[in-house]
C-alpha cells in the first residue's frame, strides 16, 4: 500500500477534528427502541448509543459519551451515516468498517467519509477506540435482529 498524499491526510484529519469538535447527532433520543453502552476498560471511553428502529429503518440515532477524539468522532460519523438507512444498509457499513480497521481491508464505496478512520490502523490500540461504538452499534442490530 503506497502513503496517501500529505493533502489527503490532512483533509481526512480535519475531517476527523470537525466530527469530535462539532460531534453530529450528539444527545439522546426521547424514546428509542434500543438504548445500548459500552465503555473500553483499556482507556475508558464509554459510548451510550440510541436507536429507533422501524419496520426494519434507523429512523433515528444519537450517542453520548465521553473519551478520546477517536471514539467520540467515530461515534458522531456512525450516527450520521446511518441515519435512515436500513438495518441491512447498516449491517453492510458495519462490516466495511471492521473489516477496514482489524483487517486493513481497503476502505469501499459504501463507507463514505469514514474511510477518513482508515489510518486508525495503523495504530493497534486505539482501534478499539475507533470500533467502540461500532461494537456498541453491533449489539443493537443483533438485538433487533432478535425483536
Amino acid at each position: 500500500m503506497t502513503a496517501p498524499e500529505p493533502q489527503f491526510d490532512d483533509f481526512y484529519r480535519e475531517l476527523i477534528l470537525d466530527h469530535f469538535r462539532r460531534p453530529r447527532n450528539r444527545g439522546e433520543l426521547a424514546d428509542p427502541t434500543h438504548r445500548l453502552e459500552g465503555v473500553n476498560p483499556v482507556c475508558g471511553d464509554e459510548i451510550q448509543l440510541d436507536l429507533l428502529i422501524k419496520a426494519g429503518q434507523i429512523d433515528d440515532i444519537a450517542f453520548t459519551g465521553s473519551g478520546c477524539s477517536i471514539s467520540q468522532c467515530s461515534a458522531s460519523m456512525l450516527t450520521e451515516r446511518l441515519k435512515g438507512r436500513s438495518v441491512a444498509e447498516a449491517a453492510k457499513v458495519l462490516s466495511g468498517v471492521r473489516a477496514m480497521l482489524i483487517e486493513g481491508t481497503p476502505p469501499g464505496p459504501d463507507l463514505g467519509d469514514l474511510e477518513s478512520l482508515e489510518g486508525v490502523a495503523r495504530l493497534p490500540v486505539r482501534v478499539k477506540c475507533a470500533l467502540l461504538s461500532w461494537n456498541v452499534l453491533q449489539d443493537g442490530l443483533n438485538s433487533a435482529a432478535g425483536a
